[in-house]
């Protein structure tokens, strides 16, 4: 089963969790055993798997993005002005597989699947696909 799931984020750089998306989708895919895939549909934001049980590590991981990648470059030349948000997108990844076993995503306790925006805010497209076990 796919569906491509619609999010609108709201701030230029935010870590959004779409666990509770991705286990929907994988109960009404009926999927007991398998994975599921995820892409993000877009070269400006991405997908990870981190924590989810300290708001502290979004923050944390969203500011020292900005140090690595500052918004503001000269040297810079795409027109857009947006390099830094193809930067971290480039560095956080596009796509994710999570298991999926006795119908629940295979996660760590701490684990949670977001999706990053690095360029917002803008509607985003989440393709999310399940894939049962034969």
């Amino acid at each position: 089963m796919k569906q491509i799931h619609s999010l609108q984020t709201n701030t230029r750089d935010e870590m959004i969790d779409v666990t509770d998306v991705v286990r929907k989708a994988v109960k009404e895919a009926g999927c007991s055993e398998g994975h599921v895939d995820l892409f993000c549909m877009h070269t400006t934001a991405g997908l990870t798997i981190n924590e989810n049980a300290d708001p502290d590590v979004k923050r944390d991981m969203l500011r020292r993005f900005d140090e690595v990648y500052p918004w503001a470059m000269k040297a810079d030349r795409h027109m857009e002005g947006n390099t830094a948000a193809h930067m971290k997108a480039s560095t956080v990844g596009s796509s994710e597989m999570v298991l999926v076993q006795n119908g629940q995503l295979v996660l760590g306790t701490w684990q949670g699947i977001y999706f990053c925006e690095f360029d917002g805010p803008r509607t985003r497209k989440l393709m999310i696909r399940v894939k049962k076990d034969v």
